[in-house]
């Protein structure tokens, strides 16, 4: 009888690593795997261009793959949920995002965190809804994750195909997906992120100068040298755009507190999720960082948002934008929605091109 626990135990044992082996393999092999620099192709519409002058509306958004709404918290910041949306609850944030974009009709649309066929957003093509709201604008998507499996936690993520779009009124010549440095190791990297920058260039009219719009989302739940070497790529990319004379704009979800705003402003508690700080001095003193911190751009999802004390909650100040100084700020804005549809706040640029 010993002999045979002992037998049904080894047994059971060796097919659990044999599963776990397959598993690895088979997600070795499916692993993403992008080049350095890739042609994006361009979902053309818009057939304006800019000029010197000009003033230009933008709206930078994590939109939460639509799936972390005021309801949800996140098992990665010290919730409990996985699953945080059922599919009604995905179509009514996806509702909600479009809705404000089209009231708002920016010229310019960063999103991050904009599902395509992900088991966690109950596969809704989020890029295709978005760009049906913007039918004359140009469209681009660059994947920031596409995982064939995420075998983790239990019930597991599953499938992931999610990155960023930016959306264009101007007319886009052309578009690359520049590969961030990933900090994850295999076998980690096989279901994790591979982040990037998306990179739009758009002619001035009548000049030899471009309008450089860089879409992007940096890394989260790294030990920090993610976050820097990330930084460090993007800083010297916008330091050779603005050399070159460029119209330069940075946006999105940098996961790091600007060091230009008062880090004192929304304080970390202890124990949750706490960003990196991205330095002014590691960017040409022709770019600046431009954020409005009177309303938080993000909220912790150690717990939903409905129902909780909201004077007590944990804020963060994450999104933002980094601009090139021949662009003229005419006004930059935090949009407090609630965190309805989303745990990040929609950020709102108006600027103007320098002569």
């Amino acid at each position: 009888m010993i002999r045979k626990i002992f037998k049904w135990i080894a047994l059971t044992v060796g097919a659990l690593v044999l599963i776990v082996a397959i598993l690895l393999l088979v997600l070795t092999v499916a692993e993403y795997r992008p080049m350095d620099t890739e042609t994006l192709p361009v979902n053309a519409h818009a057939s304006a261009v800019p000029r010197a002058g000009d003033s230009l509306s933008v709206v930078s958004w994590n939109i939460g793959y639509a799936a972390l709404g005021d309801n949800a918290d996140f098992f990665m910041d010290g919730g409990t949920m996985v699953q945080t949306a059922d599919q009604a609850r995905v179509q009514q944030n996806l509702q909600g995002i479009a809705d404000f974009l089209t009231s708002e009709q920016p010229d310019l649309v960063l999103l991050q965190e904009v599902d395509i066929r992900s088991d966690r957003s109950h596969r809704i093509d989020q890029r295709a809804a978005l760009e049906a709201a913007f039918p004359q604008a140009d469209s681009l998507f660059a994947y920031n994750y596409n995982a064939l499996y995420v075998p983790y936690p239990l019930p597991p993520i599953g499938h992931v195909e999610s990155g960023l779009v930016t959306l264009s009124n101007r007319k886009v010549r052309d578009a690359v997906r520049m590969q961030l440095p990933c900090p994850f190791s295999w076998p980690v990297r096989l279901a994790n992120l591979k982040r990037s920058l998306l990179v739009s260039r758009i002619p001035v009219e009548g000049t030899d100068r471009e309008l450089v719009v860089v879409n992007l989302h940096l890394e989260a739940y790294d030990d920090g040298e993610g976050k820097a070497a990330q930084t460090a790529m993007l800083a010297d990319f916008l330091n050779a755009e603005v050399s070159k004379g460029n119209y330069v704009i940075a946006g999105g979800d940098f996961n790091q507190l600007f060091s230009t705003l008062d880090a004192d402003k929304w304080p970390v508690c202890e124990g949750l999720w706490t960003p990196g700080r991205i330095e002014a001095d590691a960017f040409d003193a022709r770019l600046r960082m431009v954020a409005d911190d009177s309303v938080p751009t993000c909220r912790s999802l150690d717990q939903p948002y409905v129902n909780a004390d909201h004077d007590r909650f944990q804020y963060y100040m994450i999104d933002g934008f980094i601009l090139s100084d021949n662009l003229t700020v005419e006004s930059a804005e935090t949009v407090s929605l609630g965190f309805v549809h989303s745990d990040h706040n929609p950020v709102r640029l108006r600027l103007r091109l320098g002569e």
